[in-house]
């Protein structure tokens, strides 16, 4: 954005986030999940739509990466148009959308006020899909991931980025966020929620300090887009200006109330819930 916009931007108005993600046309994860987050949270929400994904809870059936040249045509103008306060992304979908994205957070990071960054790497879905390429994936490990104030891994994920065996244990995942965090120099918030207990405990290692985000996990409720909504939660909160320790905290209040609030509006004989991206009994006018 250039100088004129922001000297004159509106004091009053609403925090601008941006999601670079897929399009879930079932409304339950992608951009539509972060849309609805970014509205919860009282944000703005922009979009750089990486992917058109045919899917319903439970099932991917096909996924439509987008050209390259309209996704940069796309945070092009974004970028030149609003005052960004916060990005995450989600799914990249190939190696051409992870250069276009890289080149594009580099270019930020070279100017003197550079929004913070939250890297979901989603690789695989949660039907079991991947859902990108092994070139894509060295992208992740050498460009993007680098470039992310924060970065949101489940344990799979961290898993495969770190080229170790599946994570199953808190000393575990303990170890795997410090490993995280020192290979590709970004604060790691390891999610833990497919680890078996009685909590669902996140790890985050800042470099210097361990810190644990727990809520009682609750069995009776199998959701997707989890991942997509905590991340944009984060995300919000960090264009509020919250520290990322309270942005962490306030965010996995949310989602678990989301889960706790999730009901199945799909085919029944899935079993995967639909999270509520709105939930009863909170206030977000208390988190911002």
């Amino acid at each position: 954005m250039n100088s004129e916009q922001t000297a004159t931007s509106d004091k009053s108005a609403p925090a601008i986030v941006l999601s670079i993600a897929g399009s879930d046309c079932s409304g339950g994860a992608g951009i539509q999940a972060d849309l609805k987050t970014f509205a919860y949270f009282q944000t703005y929400g922009l979009t750089a739509v990486t992917s058109v994904v045919a899917e319903a809870p439970g099932s991917v059936v096909s996924v439509q990466a987008v050209s390259p040249e309209i996704l940069e045509a796309q945070l092009s103008i974004l970028n030149d148009s609003f005052q960004i306060q916060a990005i995450k992304t989600g799914m990249l979908a190939n190696a051409g959308l992870c250069k276009i994205v890289a080149n594009f957070l580099e270019d930020l990071a070279s100017t003197e006020t550079v929004a913070p960054i939250i890297i979901d790497p989603v690789l695989i879905s949660s039907s079991g899909k991947a859902l990108i390429d092994p070139e894509a994936l060295n992208l992740y490990r050498q460009r993007l991931l680098p470039l992310a104030t924060l970065a949101t891994p489940n344990l799979d994920e961290a898993a495969t980025l770190l080229d170790l065996p599946p994570i199953t244990s808190h000393e575990e995942m303990d170890q795997a966020a410090r490993k995280f965090t020192g290979k590709y120099q970004c604060m790691t918030l390891l999610k833990g929620g497919h680890l078996e207990g009685s909590d669902a405990t996140d790890i985050l290692w800042d470099g210097t300090s361990i810190h644990d985000f727990s809520s009682a996990r609750i069995r009776n409720k199998n959701p997707h887009g989890t991942g997509c909504t905590y991340s944009a939660a984060i995300a919000a909160l960090l264009a509020h200006e919250y520290p990322l320790l309270e942005a962490i905290a306030a965010a996995k209040e949310y989602i678990s109330t989301a889960i706790e609030q999730s009901t199945i509006l799909s085919d029944p004989s899935t079993g995967i819930d639909t999270l509520n991206h709105f939930p009863v009994g909170q206030n977000p006018d208390a988190t911002i």
